[in-house]
């Protein structure tokens, strides 16, 4: 008998490897805009970028800004800081947004785990933050849309994660029981503590490639034997050190 009914995934720094695909995505904006020249060090301009990126989208969770300020300043503020004042930094993150949604790389073993739950019979949904149109082809070029019969995107839902209005839509939508839901992701902001307030129990994915990925000082381990327990009296937070060791929890 499965311990679940329905699965709710992240997907970015959880099922695709947004770290590499976004380098990967930077990379190609940077040769074909002409621009090695006058980015000579990439690694430095693209951690620098990151850096930016990251701290923009805690402040659009935090609906502190809204997603043309985030779109604009992030090649804004990494274009300034290198003194590059001949690229039209909204240009430069359109070249960026075709380019990074169609890349394919994913976590190692996602499609196997994948077939394996879809064999089960699990009902699988993705509930991410983002941008609806740049979510979706990112879902649908690396080959994951065919395991996932519901897509909730934080842009449509209008509450980014951790909000727990968008657990609870999820819910809802997909007429699942709490206690027959499991979320599962990387973020422990985002993906546990937003899910654990909606009352649903999490499954925590450690990929060691993600500053988010790591918990508070705990005592904790790999398999399903080791977890929170501490974390709330009503939901349970598990661990596991990759994604393939969701087959011995499921």
């Amino acid at each position: 008998m499965r311990p679940y009914d329905h699965l709710y995934f992240d997907l970015d720094h959880t099922l695709w490897d947004f770290g590499t695909n976004s380098r990967l995505a930077m990379q190609q904006t940077v040769a074909e805009m002409g621009l090695d020249k006058l980015i000579p060090d990439f690694d430095r301009f693209f951690a620098y970028y990151e850096t930016i990126n990251t701290k923009l989208w805690e402040a659009y969770r935090k609906q502190e800004i809204r997603k043309p300020e985030l779109i604009r300043k992030r090649f804004e503020d990494t274009l300034n800081y290198f003194n590059i004042t001949t690229v039209d930094p909204l240009a430069m993150n359109d070249h960026y947004l075709k380019l990074m949604p169609v890349q394919k790389q994913l976590y190692p073993n996602v499609l196997d785990v994948l077939d394996y739950l879809k064999q089960k019979g699990y009902q699988m949904h993705i509930i991410t933050n983002g941008f609806t149109e740049v979510q979706h082809r990112k879902i649908e070029s690396s080959g994951l849309a065919p395991y996932f019969k519901r897509i909730f995107i934080s842009e449509e839902v209008q509450a980014p994660k951790p909000d727990k209005r968008i657990f609870q839509h999820a819910l809802s939508s997909c007429n699942a029981r709490k206690k027959k839901s499991l979320m599962i992701g990387d973020s422990w902001e985002a993906d546990i503590l937003g899910a654990k307030n909606a009352g649903i129990n999490q499954v925590l994915v450690l990929h060691n490639t993600h500053p988010q990925t790591t918990p508070p000082a705990k005592e904790w381990g790999e398999e399903k034997e080791h977890y929170f327990q501490n974390i709330s009296p009503s939901t349970t937070t598990y661990i596991v050190s990759g994604i393939e060791k969701l087959s011995k929890l499921l």
